[in-house]
């Protein structure tokens, strides 16, 4: 029988050369194993250079483009043309929540700041979740398509007028609202109505459609986000979270979409459904487009130019005959990934705050982590109170392999005096071991397996602490004000280093010199990418380690070993 825990080091070793080389190639944009390419920033296109065409005037089952100048669509003035200008106007509207900026070109939501949130890249400033900035391209749009030939119906790109009206929530109101309108010359009027709610991110969007021309027309809606293909800004290099659409429906549930297949024109999602929803998601946030169920919906995604993608929903809405009206509300979602709000709002929408393959446990370990901080009123404390509970429901099976490793650091020095007398005959050497292992009831795998067993449940945490929103700006104690943000000054991760060390002197020690060596060159490796991990990740590590010490080394004392 081979050393099984020096086959188990090599492994976690290998492994962790594996995701420190895929760190620095997300860090340096090639492609790595788990998230794909990490993209430079987009370069802002050259004066003059031409854009992708805009929604087909005729119906023609093409994607819906996103890009900021129309193609040759009749009734929409290209880009820089006089009338372009003259209709484009900015409108802000602020609520105690949200101060967001429309382009009357479209009616288009072209900037939203999230007033509850600093931006990490400059505090004291909201965080800017949409935005038309530099290489920065966000936004959210909608506007009408044809399925038959006919009039060119009012698009994300139609110059509308701006109703008045107030453009600051008052102080006794639950909402505000701001309209846009056009009507065409073939007499298709639309207004729609952005209404912002107090306390909340969920908007309602309506379109008012009527028909004042001499023809039916078939209408669709189309309900779209365009964004650049970049990671938010300061996005760290030594853990990955997705960036892009996603799109869900009851049949195939959550389905994120990567950038990069879109570019090649290999995006795999659902294309039709009765139900489900389209969104934009990255690390905290995310913005999203729904409609009632029982609303036949098509889905779509593209890319429209450079270094921008649109995932869109088309609905129809059916014949509108000439003199009709017809009305139609979605709701547009743009906030943080609040877990419980999001469950409220549409099915499978708080999938969006991504858990990957540990969902099933990290869901209950986040309600857990609520409630404790309902009755402590600090996250950090909660971090602290959970790794505490899940500790004491781990205990005896913690004790059990504590006291199995204990065992085996007894035996070393017996262990080692076998390999170097039978170091030329390896199964005689191999006998004599599993005599002793007899002798002495020890289990070679028994401080293996019961740790294994509980590492889903740790990495479920890691992935609660790294996708909750509500880390960001949370303080602990003294130094450390944000929990999402890296310690400013390295104790907690000096902290983590030191603990990690002193468990591999607790630990029994390898027989063979090198694999001894490499068990204290290993926390070494692991503390240095902790320096670049958030405040509340290496305080979870660092408790976890602190009581892991303490029962290791109460079961060392109970049994008479000692840390040499």
């Amino acid at each position: 029988m081979t050393d099984i825990r020096r086959t188990l080091l090599w492994v976690v070793f290998t492994m962790s050369l594996v995701l420190l080389w895929d760190k620095w190639n997300a860090h340096t944009g090639q492609p790595t194993i788990f998230g794909g390419a990490t993209r430079p920033a987009a370069q802002a296109p050259a004066a003059g250079s031409a854009a992708p065409a805009a929604p087909a005037a005729a119906g023609v089952p093409q994607p819906i483009s996103g890009a900021e100048t129309p193609g040759a669509a009749a009734g929409v003035p290209a880009e820089g043309s006089a009338a372009a200008a003259a209709a484009a106007e900015r409108v802000t509207v602020t609520t105690d929540a949200v101060r967001a900026t429309f382009d009357s070109r479209g009616g288009t939501l072209v900037g939203l700041e999230l007033l509850a949130f600093d931006d990490a890249q400059a505090p004291g400033r909201p965080v800017r979740l949409m935005a038309q900035e530099g290489t920065r391209m966000y936004m959210a749009q909608t506007g009408l398509i044809t399925t038959s030939a006919g009039p060119a119906l009012p698009n994300h790109l139609t110059p509308m007028r701006v109703r008045p009206g107030p453009r600051e929530l008052a102080k006794d109101a639950r909402e505000v609202s701001v309209s846009f309108e056009t009507t065409g010359s073939d007499g298709i009027a639309v207004i729609k109505t952005y209404t912002l709610p107090r306390g909340r991110y969920d908007i309602t969007v309506t379109h008012e459609l009527s028909n004042a021309g001499s023809a039916p027309v078939e209408a669709q809606l189309y309900l779209q986000l365009a964004r650049d293909g970049n990671p938010p800004p300061g996005e760290s290099s030594f853990y990955f979270t997705f960036t892009g659409p996603a799109v869900y429906t009851e049949a195939k549930k959550f389905q994120k979409i990567d950038f990069k297949d879109i570019a090649k024109g290999d995006a795999k999602h659902e294309r039709n459904a009765d139900e489900g929803w389209i969104a934009m998601v990255q690390h905290y946030f995310a913005s999203a487009w729904l409609l009632q169920a029982g609303q036949a919906r098509e889905f779509r995604s593209a890319k429209v130019g450079d270094d921008l993608y649109t995932v869109a929903m088309v609905t129809p809405l059916g014949l509108l005959e000439p003199g009709a009206t017809r009305k139609h509300s979605a709701t547009l979602y743009a906030g943080p990934q609040q877990e419980y709000v999001l469950a409220e709002l549409a099915p499978g929408l708080d999938l969006v705050k991504d858990y990957g393959w540990f969902t099933i446990l990290a869901k209950p370990l986040f309600w857990l982590l609520t409630q404790l901080y309902g009755l402590i009123g600090n996250w950090g404390w909660a971090i602290v109170a959970l790794v505490v509970v899940l500790k004491i429901a781990f205990y005896w099976l913690n004790a059990s392999a504590y006291r199995s490793m204990a065992k085996m650091k007894a035996v070393g020095p017996r262990l080692t005096e076998l390999r170097e007398r039978y170091k030329d005959k390896p199964q005689q050497m191999q006998q004599e071991m599993m005599r002793i292992y007899r002798e002495e009831k020890v289990n070679p795998l028994g401080g293996c397996l019961p740790i294994l067993v509980q590492m889903p449940f740790f990495i479920a945490l890691y992935w609660v602490l790294l996708s909750s929103v509500e880390m960001r700006n949370a303080p602990w104690i003294g130094w450390i004000r944000d929990l999402s943000a890296i310690d400013p000054y390295f104790i907690l991760p000096i902290l983590m280093t030191a603990s990690s060390m002193f468990q591999v002197w607790l630990n029994p020690r390898p027989p063979d010199p090198m694999q001894a060596k490499l068990m204290w060159f290993m926390p070494l490796a692991f503390g240095v990418m902790f320096f670049f991990f958030p405040a509340g990740l290496v305080l979870y590590w660092l408790t976890n380690n602190i009581l892991s010490i303490a029962q290791q080394w109460w079961i060392n004392k109970r049994l008479g070993v000692s840390g040499k």
